[in-house]
């Protein structure tokens, strides 16, 4: 038989009594001192953090997903280098516009997220159990989550709000009539597809991108509820699909997706009758045919809601080399708000919490914060560039290919090309009596003294292309010999200071 654990506080303090409060005499007043008592009751007032305001309402596993099918020629990404090759995943499922203690079994669509912890980051799906959207601009997506929540008098479900916004909102035909439909009400999370919904990009090693759509089609066979259905079970058991998935998984009937890509090349795109990155519509598979990837397969329960579930943060920012955006313009909505949703909720460091922490080293300049944890960066420099040896660099190697929308080319452009940081500044610096002009070097030389031998030669160097003068003033003041010869003559002064 194994000892019993001693308990203690956070602090690691143990505790003799965890039943009685301490008090002055058995009659007495609780004592501000008791610090166990005082640490319970803090933390339990602290316990609940704000739910999702979309997909409150969820349940999650572990898994692993498993390459079946070479896709290389279209992205270059490692989880997809060999078939095979198994990588670590977190699904969430979860109802969409109900309140975390909402029922399972709501005529909603269901969130399907997918966190890949790869070896070059992780890799978050953020979608849904349906191609589709109800919106395909994010200017309108508070105005529809709001008609999906309660109303602001009767704090109840308001279908005048529902309907007046899809009336209004023709837009959403396509989405209502899924939600209507038989699919409308899954049987159980393992009875539906999951969709990535938006466009993505996939790019391969040679720098060449198509556009995609990720599918993961349930293995399980599609079952669905009759709103007959519907309303007995969340009568009876509100929670089912969450019993459901976990009892399934503890009985190791692990349930499975086969995760599937459509492919439009750049050239299609630009001649597809409809905008191939609008939300509200799919891709024919007669024109744009499902291949496989591989096979998703959920396998381990979580140990703990909160740590695992509640904590786990998607967003579709999360993507890795091989895969990108593209012009959709919810997807770039969301980009923005879905890690903004979870810094509100968990806090600026919600990557480093367990659930959410990559499973490759992590080296950014990212310092300080509520929650951080490890040793904050340690004692390396928390800005770049900087000179210190050793400290994580940029690698142009992983730089996507330009994008090419209309006549407008999408990259990352250098702010230095073309332009001139020299001549203004020495300009200004002509424009100053001899006086100014020695005032300004000591000034210099009394901070830039303190600083590396190495950093004031670099320095110097800037000093000396805006005016040799200049750049002698300040090498003089620092004790250092330069030949100013070496160096262009400069610009007459222009102007007045």
């Amino acid at each position: 038989m194994t000892e019993p654990q001693n308990l203690t506080t956070a602090d690691g303090i143990p505790v003799s009594d965890n039943q009685n409060s301490l008090t002055a005499g058995s009659r007495g007043p609780v004592l501000i001192q008791d610090f166990h008592l005082l640490e319970k009751l803090a933390h339990f007032n602290r316990e609940r953090i704000p739910e999702r305001v979309v997909h409150a309402k969820g349940a999650a596993a572990h898994g692993t997903f498993t390459v079946t099918n070479d896709i290389t020629r279209y992205s270059k990404a490692k989880l997809f280098s060999e078939i095979g090759k198994k990588t670590e995943v977190l699904l969430r499922f979860s109802t969409v516009g109900g309140e975390k203690g909402s029922a399972d079994a709501e005529r909603d669509p269901r969130g399907f997220a997918i966190k890949f912890y790869t070896e070059e980051g992780n890799w978050d799906i953020v979608g849904n159990n349906t191609p589709i959207f109800f919106i395909r601009d994010p200017l309108k997506f508070p105005d529809f989550i709001h008609t999906q929540k309660r109303n602001p008098q009767t704090n109840c479900k308001d279908q005048n709000a529902k309907w007046d916004f899809w009336s209004l909102s023709p837009e959403s035909l396509h989405q209502v009539t899924i939600l209507f439909s038989d699919r409308g009400i899954p049987k159980t999370y393992r009875n539906m597809d999951g969709f990535g919904s938006h466009t993505f990009s996939l790019i391969n090693a040679e720098g060449d991108r198509v556009w995609c759509k990720f599918h993961f089609k349930t293995l399980q066979g599609h079952q669905t509820l009759t709103e007959e259905e519907s309303a007995k079970i969340k009568g009876e058991d509100p929670d089912h699909a969450t019993h459901d998935l976990f009892e399934a998984i503890a009985k190791k009937d692990y349930p499975k997706w086969r995760m599937c890509i459509q492919v439009m090349t750049e050239e299609q795109a630009a001649k597809h009758p409809d905008n191939p990155f609008d939300l509200t519509k799919v891709w024919k598979h007669s024109e744009y045919p499902l291949i496989e990837v591989g096979i998703l397969e959920l396998n381990r329960n979580p140990e703990n809601y909160f740590a695992e579930v509640e904590q786990a943060a998607f967003s579709p920012s999360a993507v890795v080399p091989g895969v990108s955006f593209s012009p959709d313009k919810m997807l770039q909505a969301r980009i923005f708000s879905y890690p903004d949703a979870q810094r509100y909720r968990l806090g600026g460091n919600y990557q480093q919490l367990p659930v959410n922490q990559p499973k490759c080293p992590v080296m950014h300049y990212q310092r300080d914060g509520f929650m951080a944890s490890g040793n904050n960066g340690g004692s390396v420099p928390n800005y770049e560039p900087n000179s210190a040896e050793g400290t994580p660099k940029e690698n142009p190697a992983y730089a996507e290919p330009p994008s090419h929308l209309g006549d407008v080319t999408v990259d990352r452009y250098s702010h230095r090309e073309g332009n001139d940081d020299y001549t203004q500044a020495g300009d200004l610096y002509r424009l100053m009596t001899p006086e100014q002009q020695e005032r300004l070097a000591k000034n210099i030389v009394g901070s830039l003294s303190q600083a590396r031998e190495d950093i004031q030669m670099r320095q110097l160097c800037h000093f000396f292309r805006a005016d040799v003068s200049y750049g002698s003033r300040v090498a003089e003041g620092l004790g250092i010999s330069i030949d100013p010869s070496i160096f262009s003559h400069n610009a007459q002064p222009v102007g007045n200071w």
